[in-house]
């Protein structure tokens, strides 16, 4: 297949290597920032395009790979053709943004985070697929097994709660991260002492169900310590806060009946 990406970001940069390692050649890049457009065709031996306009007609698939607020208008200027698919890789953003305007449509949604600058194997990346009619969903998915040893089709409104799922595992979890980096920096302790914990209970989830392997203060229903950690964030009160809710969370999915709240 002949491609063309509008967009030139991290999931547009590992898809594009990954795209011409599978054999299909991007031919046309097209970003806001043309120089980044320039960038990444260089990187990759495609041509930039200026205007989303000077899409060739012998392009086959057309991947829209920008922020998800820019899908719709980006989309509205990608010149109509016949047998062409238009997909988007956003996780939170319906088909219909794109089944509205053309023929064929579907979504292939990479379910990672990236960075320009990290080498990630894009086998191993869950591609999450979605099309809008049988024709559009046999391309994208003989696509997708060439590029992922892991595709599974989701529909728009599974894929969306899969992406607030990405956000609690991910997102979160890393800023909770910064969180632990703030409190040791505090104390003039490295942060480093906590990784091996980390990896711990990062390869218990992988291994086992979360919910079995839920440790702490609040999963023991601890109310002491979870006093004494309260207390210790009493100048900073909307970590304190946090905290708190999280606590209270926990102890109720896993003491129901014996939730207490802890005092400020």
């Amino acid at each position: 297949m002949k491609i063309a990406i509008l967009g030139s970001g991290n999931v547009a940069t590992h898809l594009g290597k990954a795209l011409i390692k599978a054999g299909h050649p991007v031919m046309q890049v097209w970003s806001r920032n043309h120089n980044h457009a320039i960038d990444l065709a260089l990187e990759i031996g495609a041509n930039s395009i200026p205007e989303i306009k000077n899409i060739k007609a012998h392009i086959d698939v057309v991947i829209v790979a920008v922020t998800d607020d820019a899908i719709a208008k980006v989309a509205s200027q990608i010149p109509e053709q016949e047998n062409r698919l238009i997909l988007h890789t956003s996780g939170s953003t319906n088909l219909e943004v794109l089944s509205s305007r053309f023929e064929n449509v579907g979504v292939l949604y990479p379910l990672q985070t990236f960075s320009k600058n990290s080498d990630l194997d894009f086998s191993l990346i869950p591609l999450c697929l979605e099309a809008n009619n049988d024709w559009a969903m046999q391309q994208l998915e003989c696509l997708a097994k060439q590029l992922s040893n892991q595709v599974q089709r989701v529909n728009s409104d599974a894929r969306a709660m899969l992406h607030v799922a990405a956000v609690f595992a991910c997102n979160f979890t890393n800023f909770f991260y910064c969180i632990a980096q703030q409190l040791t920096d505090a104390v003039q302790l490295d942060f480093s002492l906590l990784h091996p914990l980390i990896q711990e209970t990062t390869d218990k989830a992988m291994l086992n169900n979360p919910v079995d392997v839920q440790t702490g203060p609040a999963r023991r229903d601890d109310k002491q310590t979870m006093q004494k950690h309260s207390d210790l964030l009493k100048n900073q009160l909307q970590l304190q806060a946090l905290y708190q809710s999280i606590s209270q969370y926990i102890v109720k999915m896993y003491h129901p009946n014996g939730l207490r709240e802890i005092n400020s």
